[in-house]
């Protein structure tokens, strides 16, 4: 069964691109107990990798991006992202917190920025939140 085929409903699809394997699957565990799909890459490229597979860019309701991570980092990520997928909301999730840095991301059309650890309240209502936006999948 191909990634795409995986969950029931695009809304539901949640992309964490982290390099952090710690992060990744508490992310993973308190998204999946609130029946989220999830699907996981370990760095930006590998995340972008996921995103371009297949004849169109993989179809998911958000994604949840670290900043800091080896080959491609976040910041290069999002801006691809943003580029070719840019009604997908993205949050920023990180453990070295730069207000400058938020702000330059939040006018690139990142949806928010938390700092690491993230409460499960916080991140349940952030999902719920993207989630719930309206999304158009005219991708370029």
């Amino acid at each position: 069964m191909s990634l795409i085929d995986q969950a029931a409903s695009v809304k539901g699809k949640i992309l964490i691109i982290d390099d952090e394997s710690e992060v990744r699957e508490v992310l993973r565990l308190q998204l999946e107990e609130a029946n989220y799909n999830v699907i996981e890459a370990s760095d930006g490229e590998e995340g972008v990798t996921l995103m371009k597979s297949g004849s169109n860019l993989l179809q998911v309701g958000m994604i949840i991006c670290d900043i800091r991570m080896p080959k491609v980092n976040g910041i290069e990520t999002i801006e691809y992202l943003k580029r070719n997928a840019p009604s997908i909301p993205i949050v920023v999730v990180t453990g070295y917190p730069d207000s400058a840095l938020a702000v330059s991301l939040l006018k690139k059309g990142v949806m928010d920025y938390m700092v690491k650890p993230i409460e499960k309240v916080k991140l349940l209502e952030k999902v719920a939140e993207a989630l719930a936006a309206p999304q158009k999948f005219d991708y370029v």
